[in-house]
């Protein structure tokens, strides 16, 4: 079985985000400070932060890779 590269759960995360943070924009109506816009706004930012962590992470192992000697 084949695993999920960290870059694309990374693109996925992202994706996520910027989808929260459009329901989120979609869902203001008078005042930002409404409960629904508050709970996407911190789906949104939770999604954008573990993409983050994924980013680095795939750095982190293609450097890994790239400085072990092949076999």
């Amino acid at each position: 079985m084949r695993r999920t590269s960290p870059l694309t759960m990374g693109i996925m995360y992202t994706l996520m985000g910027i989808l929260f943070t459009y329901l989120a924009i979609g869902s203001v109506q008078e005042t930002i400070w409404t409960f629904p816009t508050i709970i996407l706004m911190l789906v949104a930012t939770f999604d954008f932060g573990v993409a983050i962590r994924m980013f680095i992470l795939y750095a982190k192992l293609k450097k890994i890779t790239k400085n072990t000697p092949p076999k």
